[in-house]
């Protein structure tokens, strides 16, 4: 720097001989001093001693009035500022500094703790930086797929009738776990290696759930929700919404419940690769709960629509390039409603991933909360980890690797 070459030191007899203490001025052949604004007067060219030194009446008259003589306030000030600076940029040599022997002129020590603590601040945001990026970097790379959606019946017996007969799902498997007290059934449109599933929930003795207020329906893409309505009308099931086009669009749709308030949406649909096309759930905040998804997720936002007449926003993310192909998840925010109960029927979304680990890192770092470390289920030696998101919606990520073992 060109500064570098400028500053020397010299003596400064001149400047005053009413006082004792040692003083240092600082020449220069090239250059200015700092403007005196930052030093409480102006010094504007020292050469050998024997510069001229101006202040003005008004700043003479504060320094004068302290019971410090005005040259030991200059020269405090000067050096304090110039160590200051030297520590950031690396060009006075500090023990010139701490050598004048200036009452409160900041000593070698103290400039050399500055700097270290900063060049440890810079190490540790440059680390903070680097770690960050490097999760990013995994979570886009992860492979990733929604694999289910969990939630609790008060009799599953029922409930897959109605889904087998009414809504054309088939059982997957079932498994009952007597030393639990509980039984498990999935159930879906193909294979649990390839399409969404449900894991409905039985808990011996427990016959009915509060479903809340923050859960809404799932998504069913069907080839005649005209159809898929009369029939469940015919097996004793409830229509909620009767077929009809989307307001503001063409898409015919319906809602029916099953036998335990659990809102089926029927979107008719011709051309279908997922029948089970989306989970809705609802959000406080719906910018929040997008960003979360994508960095900690890697989910993509794949539509987003804003209806103010009905005075809610909804966005639909997922892992896929079309929505029409894949399952989504759509988040919807209502205006003003921040809060929402989450009930005990519905349960969590279970995505796979190649590192249960990394992906609970991933959720701490984005802002989420890790309820269950990652770590193998006892019994079945499947790793996985439970999060919850910023509204306290419940997700289980399960290493894909054990998940194919567990289908097996």
């Amino acid at each position: 720097m060109a500064m570098a070459k400028a500053l020397i030191p010299c003596t400064a007899d001149s400047l005053s001989s009413s006082s004792s203490a040692p003083r240092l001025a600082i020449c220069s052949s090239s250059a200015r001093l700092p403007p005196s604004s930052l030093l409480g007067c102006a010094i504007p060219h020292a050469n050998g001693g024997n510069g001229n030194q101006k202040c003005t009446r008004r700043r003479l008259h504060l320094i004068q009035a302290s019971s410090k003589s005005p040259v030991e306030i200059v020269q405090r000030r000067l050096i304090n500022f110039l160590a200051l600076a030297g520590a950031s940029f690396s060009f006075l040599p500090m023990d010139l500094l701490a050598g004048t022997g200036i009452p409160g002129v900041i000593g070698s020590t103290q400039v050399s703790q500055s700097r270290d603590s900063g060049t440890q601040a810079s190490a540790a945001l440059a680390a903070s930086t680097t770690h960050e990026e490097n999760i990013l970097q995994f979570v886009k790379n992860d492979n990733r797929r929604m694999l289910h959606v969990v939630y609790r019946v008060g009799d599953i017996d029922k409930t897959i009738k109605f889904y087998t007969e009414c809504l054309g799902m088939k059982v997957l498997r079932r498994r009952d776990i007597p030393e639990d007290k509980y039984t498990n059934a999935f159930l879906g449109y193909g294979p649990e290696e390839t399409n969404f599933a449900v894991e409905l929930t039985y808990n011996y003795g427990v016959d009915k759930y509060d479903i809340g207020t923050g859960f809404g329906h799932f998504g069913i893409a069907v080839d005649d929700v005209q159809k898929v309505c009369d029939l469940v009308k015919a097996k004793g099931g409830k229509v909620t919404r009767e077929p009809g086009p989307v307001k503001g669009g063409n898409s015919i749709i319906a809602f029916v419940e099953d036998s335990d308030g659990y809102s089926f949406e029927l979107i008719q649909r011709t051309a279908k690769i997922e029948p089970f096309c989306q989970v809705m759930l609802r959000v406080g905040d719906l910018d929040r709960a997008v960003q979360f998804y994508k960095k900690a997720f890697g989910m993509k936002e794949l539509s987003r629509r804003d209806n103010p007449e009905q005075m809610y926003t909804l966005a639909k993310l997922g892992y896929g390039d079309d929505e029409m192909k894949t399952t989504v998840l759509e988040l919807t925010y209502n205006y003003g409603i921040t809060e929402y109960t989450k009930g005990d029927g519905y349960g969590q979304i279970a995505i796979g991933t190649n590192d249960v680990y990394k992906t609970a890192e991933a959720v701490k770092l984005f802002g989420g909360e890790i309820v269950r470390e990652p770590g193998p289920l006892p019994g079945l030696n499947t790793k996985i980890t439970a999060i919850l998101d910023p509204d306290g919606w419940k997700s289980v990520f399960v290493d894909n690797a054990d998940f194919a073992k567990e289908l097996e």
